[in-house]
């Protein structure tokens, strides 16, 4: 199935034969769905807490900053931001030369509200000899899009979020790269003012995020009165994956090559296992809102922070009373009471185990990263939900799930999915090490059955592309997972450009 060139091409991607007749198994046997016991709720897995429970988290996150940790801000931003753009491409397209949907509507009749609209307005009056009020009023619109989102603009359609201006200050336009920074300051900053920031980038657009960062990040010191220390990385070549036509053979370009196609944000755990850091906050890229909004986002980061040290300090110290053997019976079933309760790890077979049998499983599942979780009600928007699914080894924990993962031929499977009072807006507080400060190695943790198959094309021809384990889903299958209620308030995407018109954006 695969030629002397093909080998030449794995090895250019450091990519092994066993690592693609792996990931071609799964294309011929498919993946499992997930068991689920129920989804998760403030009821059974999800903590609510009460405003004086708030203030004490937040009084933990704090002293732990007061600390010698390394705490860093991971933010996965290598998406491009084409998709945000997707209904102004199709206005260029399209047959009639004026704003026909309510789409296109809302972008003209808010133009001037956007960030970037001074930038366009001068590119415009470069390219076209008119501002944007004068190419409206001469009916050119699809003259100001294409200056915005080709290359001869601002080349908006082909730039990844990240550098696109998102909000407007008196001071001048922020990206939303920019708002991390500001972000950053507010809750992850250590003890001598430093503030770690970790961004995934596309290696297209490396050099116009160091180049921003160059500008920008002199300016943000200043002003939050810190010093930052700001990282790249790419998605490692080796977590592409292979694609395959609809007989599951080995997709082929014209040129008889291999295709590969990008292995999703699950290829992302490599660039997370890389970073030496106690704590970790995961974000994307887009969730961010002006400063005069930033209060609840910086409160429930604090809190879920908080809520991750306490659980981490007795996970510590249940860990340090076995290593010494010097325990009793009771101070067992209270580390059992701590899994079940604390971290919402169920065990069917507990009761059934001797104290030796005991200790060795409670060892087990204290012996993870762990994650805190905020989830936010329900309110429609697409994404994944807190459910509480049974592990490979038998137990119940509370897991992320896509509805990919999910049987929806199942009716108990699709109810809950369906039911499901909660959703991830991908707000993760993680921790990185161990008892004895020594880093999880984060792929052992990843849960292999759950990528999933989708359907794509290339060259006019179909071909099934291969998703990796999600980054918040089963790359993180087999850690300790805590849900916590954080208000919508938190949440706030911009999956289209006219997202940047609600009034938390202006």
């Amino acid at each position: 199935m695969l030629a002397p060139g093909d080998l030449l091409q794995l090895k250019s991607k450091n990519l092994t034969e066993s690592q693609i007749e792996e990931q071609l198994s799964y294309f011929m046997k498919g993946f499992p769905f997930l068991e689920i016991k129920s989804s998760a709720s403030v009821d059974k897995g999800i903590l609510r807490l009460t405003n004086e429970q708030q203030d004490c988290f937040i009084q933990m996150w704090d002293d732990y900053l007061s600390g010698e940790k390394q705490i860093t801000k991971f933010v996965p931003a290598s998406g491009a931001a084409s998709r945000m753009f997707k209904d102004l491409f199709s206005f260029l397209s399209a047959p009639y030369d004026v704003p026909t949907t309510d789409f296109e509507k809302t972008f003209f009749d808010g133009i001037k509200h956007f960030a970037f609209y001074e930038v366009l307005n001068n590119i415009c009056k470069v390219n076209e000899g008119k501002d944007i009020s004068g190419l409206i009023a001469d009916g050119q619109y699809k003259d100001v899009v294409f200056n915005l989102l080709e290359d001869k603009g601002l080349n908006y359609g082909s730039l990844p979020k990240g550098l696109l201006l998102f909000h407007n200050y008196p001071d001048g336009a922020r990206t939303a790269m920019e708002e991390h920074l500001a972000e950053g300051a507010m809750y992850a900053k250590n003890a001598e003012n430093r503030v770690t920031i970790h961004f995934t980038v596309s290696p297209e657009h490396l050099p116009f995020f160091r180049k921003l960062v160059e500008e920008k990040t002199p300016v943000y010191e200043k002003k939050f009165g810190v010093t930052y220390d700001l990282s790249f990385s790419t998605q490692q070549s080796n977590t592409d994956t292979i694609a395959v036509d609809m007989a599951n053979a080995p997709f082929r370009d014209v040129k008889g090559h291999l295709v590969f196609r990008p292995g999703g944000h699950g290829a992302l755990i490599q660039n997370l296992d890389a970073l030496d850091a106690d704590v970790v906050f995961v974000k994307n890229i887009d969730n961010v809102v002006p400063d005069h909004f930033k209060e609840a986002t910086v409160r429930y980061k604090k809190v879920i922070a908080g809520v991750l040290v306490s659980l981490q300090k007795r996970i510590f110290e249940y860990m340090r009373l076995i290593e010494s053997g010097d325990y009793i019976h009771e101070q067992i079933e209270e580390m059992i009471h701590f899994l079940q309760n604390d971290l919402c790890i169920k065990n069917p077979e507990t009761k059934f185990l001797e104290d030796v049998e005991l200790v060795l499983y409670i060892k087990s599942k204290l012996m993870r990263p762990l994650r805190v979780c905020g989830m936010v009600k329900n309110v429609g928007e697409p994404g994944g939900g807190p459910f509480l699914t049974v592990n490979p080894d038998g137990t119940v924990s509370s897991q992320i799930l896509e509805s990919s993962q999910i049987d929806m031929n199942n009716p108990e499977a699709k109810n809950a999915f369906e039911q499901g009072s909660h959703f991830n807006p991908v707000d993760l507080v993680c921790a990185l090490k161990d008892v004895n400060g020594k880093k999880y190695h984060l792929p052992d943790y990843i849960d292999k059955n759950t990528g999933f198959i989708s359907l794509k094309s290339k060259d006019g021809r179909e071909l099934k592309a291969l998703e990796l384990p999600g980054l918040w889903n089963g790359s993180m299958s087999d850690w300790n997972t805590v849900f916590v209620e954080v208000p919508v308030e938190t949440f706030n995407p911009v999956k289209t450009v006219n997202d940047l018109l609600r009034p938390q954006h202006q």
